[in-house]
């Protein structure tokens, strides 16, 4: 961003005037007029914000690499749910991998008691070994979405493929492109014509502007809403299973206003420091978060070490999170919906 000063104007002026604003600014002449440079770790300040300061003559501001994005609202709703700015935060919680019909429903049950508004669940697993357990597909989108319906729960569950979009989408409100596939193209294009809204998990090792461009993929193949997923980058340090970036969230709430939600399970891969990330993450602005749970975490399929048990899950629920609407509540809000919708 370039700022010109009007030639009748006082530069000193001018120049305390957007460091009082936030802005690290740079001087330079050019063929006798006075701009300057305003530099990288400024405070974000709109351009009409600009031009309205005393001496300011014109601003001159790069073209976006994110249109799309950058006219995404501060909120989303998702089925009669919102997420994101002055929505209360949302907690979308539920096992790592859907292991069996009875398991998924006693954990809707435990998910729902906990205040979440979201039952998390992996009908196909992206798992690092090919001889890991790879989820139950169809059918486990079938228990999940049963489950959540008898507890007045929405569903997220995660394609990995455009030939399971479709499929996912069926039975999911929120459908999710997991870390490994964030800049999968193909599974972008196909989950953005899909006409569900997005959940889009930071890649392990993906800069946040190559998060954001994934998400401006979506938009533009015609996602209606994009929610972000803050899950844990990786870094040198072993101590956790990778690094929660809560920097990354503050800047994306406070400075792009967008919808932010942040997984520390799989950022911590243990479970005793999820409920200190948990509230760090809400200090930070967060939206909501998404928590792994298992009825009995020692038995997981897959990610036990870092799910929570039913009881924990209720005590961090109460902590953070208000009470569940009841069923004919979720109901009335997405009837609610339909009609805005319409009008």
């Amino acid at each position: 961003m370039i700022i010109t000063v009007q030639s009748h104007a006082d530069p000193a002026a001018v120049r305390k005037r957007l460091v009082d604003l936030g802005l690290w600014v740079k001087r330079f002449d050019d063929g006798g007029a006075v701009r300057f440079l305003v530099e990288a770790h400024s405070a974000h300040v709109t351009r009409e914000q600009l031009l309205a300061v005393e001496g300011v003559g014109e601003v001159a501001v790069a073209r976006s690499t994110t249109p799309l994005l950058d006219a995404h609202p501060a909120s989303i709703r998702v089925s009669g749910v919102e997420i994101g700015a002055d929505a209360p935060p949302v907690l979308m919680a539920g096992p790592c991998s859907a292991e069996s019909e009875d398991g998924v429903m006693q954990l809707a049950r435990h998910v729902a008691a906990s205040g979440a508004r979201f039952l998390r669940g992996g009908a196909f697993k992206p798992r690092t070994s090919p001889y890991d357990f790879q989820g139950h597909g169809r059918t486990a989108l079938s228990w999940l979405r049963r489950a959540a319906d008898e507890h007045g729960l929405l569903v997220v569950s995660e394609a990995m493929a455009p030939a399971e979009v479709t499929v996912v989408a069926e039975y999911a409100d929120l459908l999710q492109i997991g870390s490994r596939n964030m800049q999968n193209s193909p599974l972008l294009r196909a989950a953005g014509a899909s006409g569900r809204p997005v959940l889009l998990k930071r890649g392990m090792a993906s800069t946040t502007d190559e998060w954001l461009a994934s998400a401006e993929y979506l938009l533009l193949h015609g996602a209606p809403g994009v929610v972000l997923c803050e899950r844990g980058i990786r870094s040198f340090d072993p101590i956790t299973r990778f690094t929660l970036d809560l920097s990354a969230v503050a800047y994306l709430v406070h400075v792009r206003r967008l919808p932010v939600v942040v997984d520390p399970s799989h950022a911590a891969g243990r479970r005793d420091l999820i409920p200190s990330l948990s509230r760090a993450a809400m200090a930070v602005g967060a939206a909501g978060l998404m928590l792994e749970t298992h009825e009995r975490p020692g038995e997981a399929l897959s990610d036990g070490p870092q799910a929570l048990s039913p009881e924990m899950l209720a005590e961090l629920g109460k902590e953070l999170f208000t009470q569940p609407r009841t069923h004919a509540q979720l109901q009335v809000e997405r009837a609610a919906d339909s009609r805005s919708a319409l009008s």
